[in-house]
């Protein structure tokens, strides 16, 4: 896996925009109106983010966003009081965030197209670096958080949402609901029973690419079956998970939010605080030196 795919899979697939009909499929090119649309079918679904972001206390602190999808927590940031600059992997997101700011006349520091492998900004540029359903899509996060590390100022913060491995989408409809589906269609589809349409038909087609045991790996049927069956890697994360590949940062506090486990009609129900699919972890970076030793350490349990 390299970051090339990841670029091509998201710069394809520009975040959640499919779901609103698509900029240019559905609002012809028309952005204002495409960011209303995307705005109000984003905090209809996950009507948790605005009270999290208020809960960041951004007012007067530069804040750098890596991953900026539609730009919707740009705006939502800046709206806050952050001095907000943003980093995206691809064109296409710099693109429609730099109109999103342009159309609803919002100050920002900066927006780069480039990786979290090698932030383009110098050392202690930033109070806060927030990102919000990105890192657990980048192979190397080793690297990406020792960047991270670089450019956040002694005593800032870093805030991720990160996908639960402690969820409910994790561990019944990933890993038994959704793999028995296609485990059970998957014959009559071969032998041209059934004709399944939409993401049943497009995880049968990847299956048919790569073997339906390696497909259904768990491990593998993960990246496949969280932001769509083309998406070519994604993690799950517990606690323990992020203090070894976030070995630059302490844990100050972190809680989970977000029912989502698809086709489990579950969404509208409680119980997002326990088995929530969205893990938001408030991090501190540790002192330099023992930074250093910190993934020095990471990279050696990685190697094992």
């Amino acid at each position: 896996m390299n970051e090339a795919e990841i670029e091509h899979f998201w710069a394809a697939h520009p975040c959640g925009d499919a779901l609103v009909g698509g900029l240019d499929d559905r609002f012809g090119g028309d952005h204002e109106t495409f960011f209303d649309a995307y705005d109000q079918w984003r905090y209809e679904l996950e009507d948790h983010i605005p009270a999290c972001l208020d809960d960041m206390d951004v007012d007067g602190l530069r804040v750098l966003e890596i991953g900026l999808g539609q730009g919707a927590e740009a705006e939502q940031l800046i709206r806050r009081g952050a001095r907000w600059s943003g980093l995206d992997l691809t064109g296409e997101s710099v693109r429609r965030v730099r109109r999103r700011l342009e159309v609803r006349h919002l100050p920002s520091e900066d927006v780069r197209e480039g990786s979290a492998l090698e932030i383009p900004w110098p050392e202690d540029s930033f109070d806060v670096v927030f990102s919000h359903g990105v890192l657990h899509h980048i192979p190397d996060i080793l690297g990406a958080q020792a960047e991270i590390h670089r450019v956040l100022k002694p005593g800032g913060k870093l805030v991720v949402m990160l996908y639960a491995r402690r969820s409910l989408n994790y561990l019944v409809s990933i890993a038994v609901v959704r793999r028995l589906a296609l485990l059970a269609v998957y014959p009559f589809a071969r032998l041209g029973l059934v004709h399944p349409k939409g993401m049943l038909g497009q995880h049968i087609r990847q299956a048919r690419n790569v073997g339906l045991r390696e497909y259904l790996r768990l491990e593998r049927f993960t990246y496949h079956s969280t932001d769509g069956p083309e998406s070519p890697f994604s993690r799950v994360y517990d606690l323990a998970d992020v203090e070894q590949d976030f070995p630059s940062f302490r844990i100050e506090r972190s809680f989970k939010r977000f029912m989502h486990a698809p086709p489990l009609p579950v969404h509208k129900l409680p119980g997002g605080s326990l088995m929530g699919w969205h893990l938001w972890v408030h991090l501190t970076p540790r002192p330099p030196d023992n930074a250093i030793a910190s993934d020095q350490n990471a990279i050696s349990q990685h190697s094992a």
